[in-house]
């Protein structure tokens, strides 16, 4: 079983018709529901929903706080190489841009480490291009053991793996896998995804279980929000999670949406994805998955996020970089995307205590 027969079910709904014929009667039938269907998600992603987006705040603001209290759990990402095989429109790690690639040795990743735990971080999300030829597993494997003397919470995310790759990286201290689908309209993804191994569409779907049969306990899933309609690939983001959540229990499973940011090359977004969509994608979230994680992250701009605190996000970057050795290195490489709210840790921290949240720092370590 995987996700993907689930979708080739649901990319025959007929997105257009009910989208376009749901009323501000259904919006209000759905929100004195106490459990969402997939149908009632759709009512809270089309357009009738938009008149009614302060309610459906309002109940995504309670059902965050029922489930996670008043907590935002506070990471960064960590680029170690920016070495990449796959030509991607969108992306400026494409391997057809160029600049001067970098992969940092085990005691430049020592130093990174060290400057980002004297800033008080715990958790850490590892990043790099997709090239297992650069960056093999055995390579991942050295720097995660590495980072574990600093950080007790390690996340990945690299280029799709085996199970028993992912096992190996589990044995060595990873805890966590985040993996975009990028796109879940297959055709777009082909479209997007020119040359390389990340071509494979339903390889990368099936990702999020090889990580969860490898034992990995956080799955993180999402779609890049710009690369085709917004309120379909939001649905099909959701309805993956939810596969996840009921066949792995075992697992804890969040969702991200990312907008496309300015980046290299001159791909322009097929789907214009406002501030407010994006808040009305993240509140349908929240209603119709109350347990899932939600993270949110520098890509978007500072007002913005201080806002979304109140409704439904449960995890953001801060003080981030998206650069290789962008925290320690005086000659670092080229970003991934720009990043929009460019305020320090300290001052995020801040910034939620001011709204009455609590940030942490640390919420999990793997006792051995």
């Amino acid at each position: 079983m995987s996700f993907y027969y689930e979708y080739e079910k649901l990319k025959e709904l007929p997105f257009e018709s009910y989208f376009q014929g749901f009323t501000e009667i259904d919006v209000k039938r759905v929100l004195a529901k106490q459990r969402m269907t997939p149908e009632d998600l759709l009512v809270l992603l089309s357009p009738a929903a938009e008149g009614l987006l302060e309610d459906i705040a309002q109940k995504a603001h309670e059902l965050t706080v029922q489930h996670f209290g008043k907590t935002i759990l506070l990471f960064n990402p960590i680029y170690i190489a920016d070495h990449c095989v796959n030509l991607c429109t969108y992306c400026s790690f494409s391997v057809t841009n160029q600049f001067q690639r970098s992969k940092l040795s085990m005691k430049q990743i020592e130093v990174e480490a060290k400057a980002l735990a004297d800033l008080g971080l715990k958790h850490i999300l590892v990043l790099t291009g997709e090239s297992k030829t650069s960056t093999p597993v055995s390579y991942i494997v050295e720097a995660v053991k590495v980072l574990k003397k600093y950080f007790p919470s390690v996340a990945i995310e690299i280029n799709p793996l085996d199970t028993d790759e992912y096992k190996q990286l589990a044995e060595a201290g990873v805890d966590g896998l985040t993996v975009y689908q990028e796109v879940y309209n297959e055709e777009i993804y082909k479209s997007v995804h020119v040359k390389g191994p990340k071509r494979d569409y339903r390889y990368r779907m099936d990702t999020p279980e090889r990580g969860c049969e490898a034992g990995i306990r956080q799955i993180n899933v999402g779609a890049l929000l710009g690369l085709d309609d917004w309120r379909k690939e939001a649905f099909f983001a959701a309805m993956h999670a939810r596969y996840l959540q009921r066949k792995y229990l075992d697992a804890e499973i969040s969702l991200s949406l990312p907008r496309i940011r300015p980046h290299l090359g001159d791909y322009q977004p097929r789907s214009i994805v406002e501030d407010r969509h994006l808040v009305q994608a993240i509140t349908a979230f929240r209603l119709f998955l109350p347990r899932a994680g939600i993270t949110l992250s520098t890509r978007e701009p500072q007002e913005l996020r201080d806002n979304l605190i109140y409704l439904g996000v449960t995890k953001m970057s801060a003080g981030a970089s998206t650069e290789v050795g962008g925290y320690s290195q005086c000659d670092t490489g080229t970003a991934q995307f720009e990043i929009s709210d460019e305020r320090s840790l300290a001052e995020v921290q801040q910034m939620i205590r001011d709204k009455g949240y609590q940030p942490v720092l640390k919420d999990w370590e793997l006792l051995v």
